[in-house]
């Protein structure tokens, strides 16, 4: 568990670099030739041969840039650490930004407007992006950050498993309009029970990153917090009944790994895992045989959840004006295009199952449409709040109850609003 301390350092950054925004611009750059650093959530070697290629493109073109780093952050902390990278003076220059820490970086000052540097780029087709994507990157008209990657939650399915516990797949099951819930756990429970695989895994989840739960409890209607953000949602009967379903799902049903128990989908150790295509890349050519699925149906009906991620650049870097230039380069169309094979693009025109389909050779269109342009088209966002370090904290601690076989459901969402809703009321 994440100590308060942990919380004092993301909050104390995030202060930290609104002092120094309210002070002015990023520093002056000596003369000579600039270096770029960008951190990045990823240290997967397919995505971080993508992003070197393009910027060695980039350089070859502007050779007043002589480097250009990616550097990858651990997935679990990487905001804390890029925070405290910020308030120890070793702010990168550019930075991947994730939904739930979205209204901090955007409210604090310390990225840079993207409009003008973005609009005024040839060839650059500013209007082309969804304008919906913009929404949470956007403060008082301006930009300050690239929805670089608009990505909904789908189910990636080990057809394989399933059948050898003679179970229907998710395909099956949709084409008989009885993928639900219910009848995901079913199988997933199932299917553990015959083979002593997993059932299900919901991804970069572990007990931990409770944000990921909104994959489940939306198809029951379920909010973390009210649409204005400033009233507790774990209370309400939606919620209590999406948990109450899931707790039973890992206690009773066995349907998902319980707590302390780990299971690696794409190395074949579960039937299902919850997440989003960029993972897609895991999957082994001669591995086993899997599908994509859109996420099943709740009591409320069909849905979709989407994660988010932006690219901003640091106000105070000495590199400011370049960071800037090299990431109107790496998001403009024909990069945007390249990128699809792992992070859906907000650009309209992109958005199309023939187009994704040209960079996404392991999916099919048909996937991707119903996964990833429909769930773009229809989702909502994982939950994002300002002070997010904070209220996730509370919320983790707050649901640590939950995860026991004789746990009163309702009692542990009611004080998980105990702990927020002061918070949330700010």
């Amino acid at each position: 568990m994440r100590s308060g301390k942990g919380i004092r350092v993301v909050a104390t950054a995030l202060t930290g670099v609104l002092a120094m925004s309210a002070c002015g611009g990023g520093e002056t750059q000596d003369s000579g030739p600039a270096t770029l650093r960008v951190t990045v959530w990823s240290a997967n070697e397919a995505h971080l041969a993508l992003f070197n290629e393009i910027a060695d493109e980039y350089r070859q073109k502007n050779p007043d840039v002589t480097q250009i780093t990616f550097d990858p952050l651990p997935f679990d902390t990487y905001t804390t650490a890029l925070t405290t990278q910020i308030a120890g003076g070793n702010a990168p220059d550019l930075a991947w930004v994730f939904e739930n820490s979205a209204p901090d970086f955007v409210a604090s000052g310390a990225l840079l407007p993207l409009d003008e540097t973005l609009k005024k780029t040839d060839g650059y087709q500013y209007d082309d992006i969804l304008p919906a994507t913009l929404k949470l990157w956007q403060d008082d008209g301006k930009l300050y950050a690239y929805p670089f990657s608009t990505s909904p939650f789908g189910v990636f399915v080990n057809t394989d498993l399933l059948k050898q516990a003679d179970q229907r797949t998710p395909a099956e099951l949709i084409e008989a309009g009885q993928w639900t819930w219910d009848n995901a756990f079913g199988a997933a429970g199932a299917t553990q029970a015959a083979t002593g695989k997993a059932g299900l895994v919901i991804r970069d989840f572990d007990y931990k990153d409770w944000s990921n739960l909104s994959t489940i409890w939306t198809g029951w209607g379920a909010r973390a917090w009210s649409e204005d953000g400033r009233t507790c949602g774990f209370a309400e009967p939606e919620m209590v009944e999406a948990m109450t379903r899931l707790h039973r799902a890992v206690f009773t049903d066995k349907a998902l790994p319980g707590p302390g128990t780990t299971a690696d989908f794409f190395a074949g150790d579960a039937a299902m895992t919850i997440t989003q295509i960029s993972r897609a890349s895991l999957l082994e050519d001669d591995g086993f045989a899997w599908d994509l699925v859109p996420l099943p149906a709740g009591p409320k009906g069909p849905y979709a959840v989407v994660g988010q991620a932006g690219i901003g650049v640091l106000k105070r870097s000495p590199n400011a004006e370049a960071a800037a230039d090299f990431l109107a380069f790496l998001t403009n169309p024909t990069n945007s295009a390249k990128l699809a094979q792992f992070f859906p693009p907000p650009r309209q025109s992109q958005l199309t199952a023939d187009t994704l389909a040209k960079t996404n050779p392991k999916l099919e269109p048909e996937q991707l449409q119903k996964v990833v342009i429909d769930g773009i088209t229809n989702g909502v966002v994982k939950p994002s709040h300002a002070g997010q370090a904070e209220i996730s904290q509370q919320v983790r601690a707050g649901l640590d109850p939950l995860w026991k076989a004789d746990a009163d459901v309702r009692a542990v969402l009611d004080g998980v609003c105990g702990k927020i809703q002061p918070l949330l009321a700010k």
